[in-house]
């Protein structure tokens, strides 16, 4: 792996940490609906949204997302875009 690569991924580690320790407090966090997070890449065509299953963080599906080596899960319809991906907000559905 070049040292270019190590460093991103790295990165994304770190901040995919330091968003789960600046999370909510866990009774914040509890919602009987699931928890949603959005994403955008200028190589995938419109936003992947995401609800979150047990034990998964937006933070932790961006460094999925951003990782070149990651496989083995389905995200944004199972998508082999793998860097790029930013977190956007989600649109409130329209009624």
């Amino acid at each position: 792996m070049d040292r270019r690569t190590n460093t991103r991924i790295r990165t994304a580690l770190l901040a995919a940490a330091l968003a789960t320790m600046a999370g909510a407090p866990a009774a914040t966090r509890a919602s009987d609906e699931p928890k949603r997070c959005c994403f955008a890449n200028p190589g995938y065509s419109g936003t992947c949204q995401v609800d979150l299953h047990e034990g998964e963080t937006c933070a932790s599906v961006l460094s999925y997302l951003n990782n070149p080596r990651a496989s083995g899960k389905n995200y944004c319809g199972n998508t082999e875009i793998r860097g790029g991906w930013r977190s956007i907000a989600c649109e409130k559905p329209k009624e």
